[in-house]
């Protein structure tokens, strides 16, 4: 699976990134009725929408029925993260420091695979975490096989601020582009008398 998830993503990837989106991770998975899952985020850090992904879909649909990786037929599903996402990336964990998280290793550090702790960040090449012992783990990035954050209260109230500062932002927006209609639409009746007087 892997080498077809990764080729997946070596195709789609850069007309993903052109739309103004990051792929978090792709997933081919089931036997009976194969299911393609892309995982993707806004560049812009934006909450990603309904509609992001329906463009999302359609732009990989296209790409994927032109260059055919996959043999038969499948289902190919676009969502986002989710709150208690999955940390894939390096800059994942810089981004999300302070937020409990759970991470996985693909073999025993020291006789351990599994953490639970508060994100600290990215430290040459080691995520660092402090542990619920009071201890800090530093864990090579390379051996990290899963991660995702825990859903906190924390958590929960950084996503609803971060949908209202957009939901703000995006309001802000329409009414500048109201004002600005408005601006224009004021200059054309001040230009009309003038233009009938002349005529």
């Amino acid at each position: 699976m892997a080498a077809v998830e990764q080729q997946i993503r070596t195709l789609i990837e850069p007309a993903v990134e052109d739309m103004g989106y990051d792929i978090v991770r792709v997933r081919y998975s089931g036997a009976k009725r194969p299911t393609l899952q892309i995982m993707a985020d806004r560049k812009d850090e934006a909450p990603i929408t309904v509609e992001d992904c329906a463009d999302i879909s359609r732009a990989v649909s296209a790409i994927l029925d032109v260059e055919d990786p996959i043999a038969g037929a499948y289902a190919l599903e676009v969502s986002s993260p989710g709150i208690d996402r999955p940390l894939v990336r390096p800059r994942d964990f810089e981004r999300f420091a302070g937020f409990e998280a759970k991470l996985e290793t693909a073999r025993p550090i020291d006789g351990r695979k599994r953490y639970r702790g508060v994100l600290v960040g990215l430290e040459g090449g080691d995520v660092t975490v402090d542990l619920e012992t009071g201890e800090r783990a530093a864990i090579p990035f390379a051996e990290i096989a899963t991660a995702k954050l825990v859903m906190t209260d924390a958590l929960l109230d950084w996503a609803a601020a971060q949908q209202e500062a957009h939901a703000l932002y995006d309001a802000e927006d329409v009414e500048l582009e109201a004002e600005e209609d408005g601006a224009d639409e004021s200059e054309m009746w001040d230009d009309a008398p003038e233009t009938a007087g002349r005529a």
